[in-house]
């Protein structure tokens, strides 16, 4: 059964850094594609960064291009999400995804979806 678990998310000052980690597992040694997307409050969905087996299709968001850095384990499906300069518009539910199945970027469509983390940056 495949599991996805957010970890990371929190308050935070604005212009500080967040580091999110999601463990998916449940892929029988399979390695994924690996996605963050996030959802302020009252706006749709937004992808913000992917990163696929061996660092392949590393791809960012308009939102937090230069501000955000994806990365995983090399050998798991383990993926984090680093953003700094952390403004108010950050602020939203951070999701993470598995296993890419459709779809070009930033409209990647994935079958597996985590419950979410709560991010708030306020001054």
């Amino acid at each position: 059964q495949v599991r996805l678990v957010e970890s990371g998310g929190g308050s935070v000052q604005v212009g500080n850094s967040l580091k999110l980690s999601c463990a998916a597992s449940g892929f029988s040694g399979r390695r994924v594609c690996l996605g963050w997307f996030r959802r302020p409050p009252g706006k749709e969905r937004e992808a913000i960064a992917n990163i696929c087996p061996d660092d392949f299709d590393r791809l960012y968001g308009h939102s937090v291009k230069g501000r955000a850095t994806i990365s995983r384990d090399s050998d798991q499906n383990t993926v984090y999400l680093q953003i700094n300069s952390l403004t108010p518009e950050d602020t939203a539910i951070y999701y993470c995804a598995a296993e890419w199945t459709r779809g070009s970027w930033p409209r990647y469509e994935y079958a597996y979806w985590g419950q979410g983390t709560q991010v708030t940056v306020s001054s």
